[in-house]
Parts: C-alpha cells; sequence; structure tokens
C-alpha cells in the first residue's frame, strides 16, 4: 500500500449518514498506531527504491563535474601550450613569418571558450538526461520534440548556422585575425573585430564594412608571410645600361643600412634587368621583399631615392610622351612677305606686267 493511500486512509472518517449526528470523531490511540505501523511499513519497503535513485543522481552529478573539470583543464593546457610555442619561436627567422604574439593569443582564447562551451553543453546535456531516465520519465517525446525544433531551426536559421560553421572553421584555421589587411571579395579593409557569425573590416575611407562570415567565397590576406615592394625605372633608350644598374645597387644598398628600412626590408632589393625596351624608352624592374602590409611605403621611399640619385648622375628619367615646349615666342611678323611695287595698280612695274588690251579694227573710209 503507497504513503499517500495510508495517510488518506488514516486522517479520512467516514462520512456521517443523514440520520446521524455530524458531531466529529476525534481518533483513538489505536487508529494512531496504526497509521504509523502502516507508514513504517511502507517506508521499510521503498526506502531501498529511494535510496538507489538517489546515490545514482548523485554518482551521474559527480562524475559529470569531475569529467567537466577534467575536459576544461586539458583545453586550458592545450591553448598555454599553443602560446608557449608561438613565444619561444617569436624574433626569430621563422618567428618572422608568422603572426605575432598577441594576434595568436587571441586566436587561442577564442578557440578555447568555443571548446569549452561546446564541451560543457555535451556533458551537462547528457548528464541531465541521464538523471531523467533514472526518475523513470518518458524522454521519447522529449527527444522527438527537440529533433523537430531542430530542423525548422535550421530550415529557418540556415543562414545564421552557415554563418557560425564558417566562423568556427576560419578561426581554426586562421584564416585572417584582427589587425590584418584582407581582401573578402565583397569588402577590403583593415580587420577590426573577428567575431563567429560576423567579421567587422575598417575600409580604406574609414567606412566600417559587416561581413557575414557565410558570404565569404574566398579571402585574400595582405598582411601574411611577406608583401613584395616593385618599381618600374623608365630611361631613355640611349642611357649606359651599366651606370643605370651600377646607381640603382648604391641606391638598394644604401637604403638597406639606414633605419626604420632595414626592419622593413626583408630581403635585398634587387634589380631585377630590363622588363621591357621600346624605341626611345626601356623598362628597369627593381623588386624587394618587404614587411606585410609595408610594400607601398618601401615603393614610395625607393622612388623618392632612385630619383635623386638619377638626377645626381645625370640620367633622364622619361615616361609616357614627351611635350616640346618652345625656347621663347615665335614673331607674328615672320610669316608675312615684303612689301611689293606690284601692289600698287599705278606702279609703273604693274603697268608694265598689265597684259595690252587687243585692239578692235578700224574699217577704212571711203
Amino acid at each position: 500500500m503507497s504513503l499517500p493511500a495510508v495517510l488518506l486512509a488514516a486522517g479520512s472518517s467516514p462520512s456521517p449518514t443523514p440520520g446521524e449526528s455530524t458531531t466529529p470523531t476525534v481518533p483513538t490511540l489505536q487508529d494512531a498506531q496504526e497509521s504509523a505501523t502502516n507508514a513504517a511499513g511502507w517506508v521499510e519497503q521503498n526506502w531501498s527504491t529511494w535510496l538507489a535513485i538517489g546515490l545514482r543522481v548523485l554518482l551521474i552529478l559527480v562524475i559529470a563535474a569531475v569529467l567537466r573539470k577534467v575536459v576544461l583543464r586539458a583545453i586550458t593546457k592545450l591553448i598555454d601550450r599553443m602560446n608557449r610555442t608561438v613565444q619561444t619561436m617569436d624574433g626569430t627567422a621563422l618567428g618572422g613569418l608568422l603572426v605575432n604574439v598577441e594576434r595568436r593569443r587571441q586566436r587561442s582564447q577564442a578557440i578555447g571558450s568555443v571548446l569549452r562551451s561546446v564541451a560543457s553543453f555535451v556533458i551537462l546535456g547528457t548528464a541531465a538526461l541521464m538523471v531523467l531516465a533514472t526518475f523513470q520519465i518518458n524522454l521519447a517525446p522529449l527527444l522527438a520534440s527537440a529533433g523537430v525544433a531542430g530542423v525548422a531551426i535550421g530550415f529557418g536559421a540556415r543562414n545564421l548556422v552557415t554563418d557560425f560553421l564558417s566562423g568556427v572553421f576560419m578561426i581554426l584555421e586562421d584564416q585572417y585575425g584582427v589587425g590584418d589587411q584582407i581582401d573578402a571579395g565583397v569588402a577590403s579593409g583593415e580587420v577590426v573585430e573577428v567575431g563567429l557569425r560576423v567579421t567587422k573590416l575598417r575600409g580604406a575611407n574609414g567606412e566600417i564594412w559587416y561581413v557575414r562570415n557565410g558570404e565569404v567565397k574566398r579571402i585574400g590576406n595582405l598582411s601574411q608571410g611577406w608583401a613584395t615592394a616593385g618599381v618600374d625605372v623608365t630611361v631613355r633608350s640611349s642611357e649606359d645600361l651599366d651606370r643605370v644598374k651600377a646607381t640603382l645597387d648604391e641606391v638598394a644598398e644604401q637604403m638597406s643600412k639606414e633605419e626604420p628600412w632595414n626592419e622593413l626590408l626583408w630581403g635585398p632589393i634587387e634589380v631585377l634587368g630590363l622588363d621591357s625596351v621600346l624605341i626611345d624608352s626601356m623598362v628597369v624592374r627593381v623588386s624587394a621583399k618587404t614587411m606585410p602590409g609595408k610594400s607601398v611605403t618601401v615603393e614610395r621611399e625607393l622612388r623618392w631615392r632612385i630619383k635623386r640619385a638619377f638626377d645626381a648622375a645625370q640620367i633622364r628619367i622619361v615616361g609616357g610622351e614627351t611635350a616640346v615646349v618652345a625656347d621663347e615666342a615665335p614673331d607674328p611678323t615672320a610669316a608675312v612677305a615684303a612689301p611689293s611695287a606690284f601692289s600698287n595698280a599705278d606702279s609703273p612695274q604693274s603697268m608694265a606686267a598689265t597684259p595690252i588690251a587687243p585692239q578692235r579694227a578700224v574699217p577704212p573710209t571711203k
């Protein structure tokens, strides 16, 4: 007999008939003793079941807490090892080709946050389902409802799911980070903020672009590895190539030794040779490897130094069609002929040059 039935039977009294008195009856000592005996019997019959259920729930919670703590600690150690590896490589030749320590630290923190959230959700969710199953609660309707709701949310928010998954893989693969100059196709600029759903870029004019990660089909990262600075120098075809090359080599050597260009240049400035030869000009190509994002700065400084060196060496730089500049203004009367005597119709010269008019024949007189 269950405990609620025992208590109901002990606390209830037979309903009075219409002819009987409605005076409440006081339970006797024997009735109280019988109720206590029934309750003790119910507890004695079911205590083992409730104790087993309680111990099972406690064991599930303890195992879930310990497992979650172990997994989170393992993730933390993995992230710390990644940071230590980057710090030891920073400052070396190989470390120069990698991203800086701060960016790798931000990336590792983002990865660790995602892994911790996923691990906590899986472990605690599984523990909650096991606890409900311990109380003999039918989980089939709950799981079916969750499955239907998941499918509905997946169809309704497929773009959101796509953006989230793209953001996760982008962070795991380290495609770009904060401070990088990227070309995302739909927009380009400096990365200001990296999220799991949206990436924030700052354009060349200062505008802010919000790019969904699911819309990015290709990424061009201009800040990883190294950049190339290239300068084309156009000179006259009559210039001495050996003198042109010697002047360029002198500019390259001097620039490589001065600060801060010796840090921005990651390789020697090389004169690659003639890029093209025309009838009246020829193009000499100069190239160098630079720090990522500093190629334009190096190109401008290199052009400045080459122009000054060529002016000192009297090497003329040409480009396009050269305008012809006259030394002095032309005389407007230079093309006017001098006055002539023939311009006056009454002059002897004009009269002498006038053709003689034919004379009419005069008939003889009778």
